[in-house]
């Protein structure tokens, strides 16, 4: 699950305009948003944000949840290797930042972590001011050294000259970073005294997700130092410009904060800036502490356990005690499971701000480029994909409101969705039209069968049926897909192009920007390297107004052409399912994709 240069997240961090890969949770890759069905906890009622849970010390016990059956290997989120639901759900509670999704999307803010604000439109600029209390586990502040360096992990041009820029197409990133957008966005970086509690940040233009620029900060202190630098050198090296002493820390940012499996570094090189901090690692479990030494409102419960189990397990674990939250992918049976607990569990089903999708390889070697079978390849496949029924016999069932999906940038039931829609789709793909595809199939002159590779990662049973149900609609058209499933999906065969058709989904928690990072020319989560001149010029006036109206009216274009040339495939949007014993309380289910451990500081046992 990545995210990269003006990223849409798959589920991922928040992290300035990338989108998480939504791989991850619940065995399910994602990344962006719909506003989900009252359910018996309305998502986000009165207040989406955090509501004061009127905890004045942290009771002692532990509270164990389950994310899904991935795994934790990272400090670091933000790298094209970690960046994923499963490392971002521990350290959301690890480290603090100004904002936070609140339940519907709405963009909260952290009142205990800092504050900022608009201090001009035009140009766009915003002052943060730190809290004087914020403080790093071992003592040191929270300062703008900790946000000049995470503006610089983006690769501003001084640390990789023609990377953003475009003027050098061999340019190659220094950090491995799965966004640009903050460095793109604010070229000049964070402006303020080294060590100092206030910065601010000039856009270069009307950016709509201003207040999701900024990355959670990881410790520069400990970067520095590790690299063999003061933190000082490298806090004034970034305010210079000095790209060769930066670099420097390049190898310690992308690779030592990822760790092999159970391998715990010396606290030192992980501190917290948030109400817990990494206290253990053992098998599938990461068992997280209240942090002594946090400066706001107290965790609620000493322990937090994240403790990766398989989907089909997790009920059993809830009922059996080993599991106190759960969050399994939305199948029929786990429902129904979830139902026959009666009064011990409390369950939750919605839908969710992270929509399912399938996306061609538009590079020169692949069948469905435009160098092979083209545009009249890519409409054969679209004309057999059985969506309404993939959506019927899988979605409906847990979410009835569940409906085909056919914009990328607004969800059904989203006050722009039928805008977009009408504006970009004649409904020609609705039922499948085999006819149609095998004259499409013998206009675009590739020999049947046509071998098409399905690819998404493994362990999936809503992926694998929804496979299953292409493979038998699209053969007599002439294809023959391949279930290509594999566990390292996201790792290597998304990102090298290996497959012909990928399946999985983005989160964007109603972000307007992150899109860019998907669609537009030599983006890092472009991973089909799709290129279309009109959409490229479209977003770069989307990310460039605070304007719905002329953003609508550019998303509209945008929209278009994904249909037109056939980009990606749309399916739905995730139905989710959240359950948890009833003697844990202030549990609130989420539609974002920072899942709904996103207020575990708050949980405790009745």
């Amino acid at each position: 699950n990545m995210k990269f240069r003006g990223t849409k997240a798959a589920l991922a961090v928040l992290v300035s305009g990338a989108l998480v890969l939504s791989a991850c949770s619940s065995g399910d890759e994602a990344e962006d948003g719909a506003k989900p069905a009252a359910s018996e906890t309305a998502i986000g009622g009165d207040n989406p944000c955090a509501r004061d849970a009127g905890i004045k010390e942290t009771a002692d016990g532990q509270v164990v949840y389950s994310p899904g059956p991935g795994k934790w290997d990272g400090y670091n989120t933000l790298t094209s290797r970690t960046n994923s639901v499963y490392n971002s759900v521990v350290m959301d509670q690890v480290l603090g930042n100004f904002v936070y999704f609140g339940t519907d999307g709405t963009i909260c803010e952290d009142k205990e972590f800092g504050s900022f604000e608009v201090v001009s439109q035009d140009p766009l600029e915003m002052k943060y001011t730190i809290s004087d209390k914020a403080k790093w586990s071992d003592g040191t502040p929270i300062t703008i050294n900790d946000f000049l360096l995470g503006w610089a992990s983006q690769n501003p041009e001084f640390v990789a000259p023609g990377l953003i820029s475009g003027a050098n197409e061999e340019a190659e990133a220094v950090f491995d970073h799965v966004s640009t957008v903050w460095a793109e966005q604010v070229p000049e970086g964070p402006q303020g005294e080294i060590n100092g509690k206030t910065f601010t940040m000039k856009f270069k233009g009307a950016y709509p997700d201003y207040k999701i620029t900024v990355d959670p900060p990881l410790p520069a202190h400990v970067v520095a130092t590790k690299s063999g630098l003061t933190p000082d050198q490298l806090a004034q090296a970034i305010q210079n410009r000095d790209g060769e002493t930066v670099r420097k820390v390049a190898e310690f940012w992308n690779k030592k904060w990822i760790f092999n499996p159970g391998e715990l570094p010396e606290p030192d090189v992980i501190p917290s800036s948030n109400r817990y901090q990494i206290k253990a690692w053992k098998d599938n479990n990461v068992t997280l502490e209240a942090n002594p030494n946090y400066w706001g409102t107290p965790a609620g419960t000493k322990n937090l356990v994240f403790s990766y189990v398989d989907d089909n397990q997790m009920a059993q674990s809830l009922q059996n005690g080993d599991l106190d939250v759960i969050r399994p992918q939305a199948t029929v049976d786990t429902v129904d499971t979830l139902k026959g607990m009666g009064s011990s569990v409390n369950m939750s089903t919605y839908s969710e701000l992270t929509w399912e999708h399938l996306d061609f390889n538009f590079r020169d070697n692949n069948v469905f480029s435009d160098s092979q079978g083209g545009q009249k390849l890519r409409e054969a496949f679209a004309y057999c994909i059985p969506r309404q029924t993939i959506v019927d016999n899988i979605i409906k069932p847990i979410d009835p409101n569940a409906t085909v999906m056919n914009v990328r940038e607004a969800f059904p039931g989203d006050a722009d969705y039928e805008t977009l829609t009408s504006a970009s789709y004649d409904g020609r793909y609705d039922t499948v039209d085999i006819e149609k595809a095998k004259q499409l199939v013998a206009e675009s002159g590739v020999q049947t069968p046509v071998k098409v590779r399905l690819g998404y990662r493994a362990g999936n049973q809503r992926r694998t049926e929804t496979v299953q149900a292409i493979q038998s609609s699209c053969k007599d058209a002439g294809f023959n897909v391949e279930d290509a499933a594999k566990e390292d999906f996201f790792a290597k065969d998304l990102k090298n192009g290996d497959y012909e058709v990928a399946l999985y989904a983005w989160s964007s928690s109603n972000q307007i920007a992150t899109g860019q990072n998907i669609m537009s020319s030599g983006r890092q989560q472009n991973y089909g390297k799709y290129s279309n001149p009109v959409v490229d010029e479209a977003w770069d006036k989307v990310t460039n107004t605070l304007d719905r109206g002329e953003q609508v009216e550019q998303l509209k274009v945008i929209e278009k052409q994904a249909w037109d040339t056939l980009f990606n495939i749309p399916l739905y949007a995730h139905p989710a399912v959240v359950a948890w014993k009833s003697k844990i309380k202030n549990v609130r289910p989420t539609a974002t994709q920072v899942t709904v451990s996103w207020n575990a500081y708050q949980w405790r046992m009745k």
